[in-house]
């Protein structure tokens, strides 16, 4: 039965709940997934494209309706659309189950990803599948279930695949040779050190020529500044600190 009025009971189909506590009360409203984030990012601006129902709820499930007495005690008005929109704003999106796994599968392989990216076998110089990795963090006991960014865990699982070498890995880098026209290197310092890990290097002419260390992530970037000739990858043995 798809949701349409309030009821004794609602199926929930196809619904995401946003609930907001005020004066120890709490307040429900039904949305269509994947809308919430479109309304608050500004990619949706019609209201009724993100409500299942434009109604206020202590309990969607039962659809129990929120009293006026309530609303008008912690929101101040009856006036529906000015609390829905606020519960909308700035209330706590509650996930299915469905949404929890699939948010859990999306972040444990973001993170699984990260690190095959970041590192190598120093004795082949090639990567890891993120299989080979899932399976030494699982031997060495480590939680891929985080609330930390999915950048910040992977270098936690780096760190400590690097210090107990379950498998031969370290931090990888690539050696390159870069070209560029001297006066815009100078221009383009600042953004040439971000992208850079080390410099071995550098001969400053008409043109600014580096031997220097990179993250593989950053080679397309430098690759449109200047003239980039890959030489070798390297592993780096000690952990660095960012990602």
């Amino acid at each position: 039965m798809p949701i349409n009025q309030p009821m004794s009971q609602i199926k929930l189909t196809n619904v995401s709940l946003v609930r907001m506590r005020k004066n120890k009360k709490r307040f429900e409203i039904a949305c269509y997934q994947n809308k919430i984030q479109d309304w608050r990012s500004g990619a949706e601006k019609d209201i009724d494209e993100v409500l299942q129902i434009p109604q206020v709820f202590v309990n969607v499930s039962k659809g129990q309706v929120a009293p006026h007495d309530d609303l008008k005690k912690c929101f101040g008005t009856t006036d529906t659309d000015t609390i829905i929109k606020e519960i909308l704003n700035k209330g706590e999106i509650q996930l299915s189950e469905k949404e929890r796994q699939a948010n859990s599968s999306k972040y444990t392989a973001e993170v699984l990803q990260l690190v095959s990216a970041k590192c190598i076998n120093p004795k082949t110089m090639k990567r890891y599948p993120t299989t080979m990795i899932h399976k030494a963090l699982n031997e060495l006991k480590f939680n891929l279930a985080s609330t930390k960014p999915a950048k910040s865990h992977a270098l936690d699982a780096i760190r400590l695949l690097v210090s107990k070498q379950l498998i031969p890995i370290a931090r990888a880098k690539m050696k390159v040779k870069i070209v560029m026209n001297s006066k815009d290197a100078k221009s383009n310092k600042d953004k040439l050190h971000s992208l850079i890990t080390e410099i071995e290097s550098e001969n400053w002419s008409s043109e600014w020529e580096a031997f220097a260390y990179i993250d593989p992530s950053n080679y397309r970037e430098l690759f449109n500044m200047a003239k980039v000739e890959l030489l070798e990858m390297a592993a780096i043995n000690e952990s660095s600190g960012t990602l």
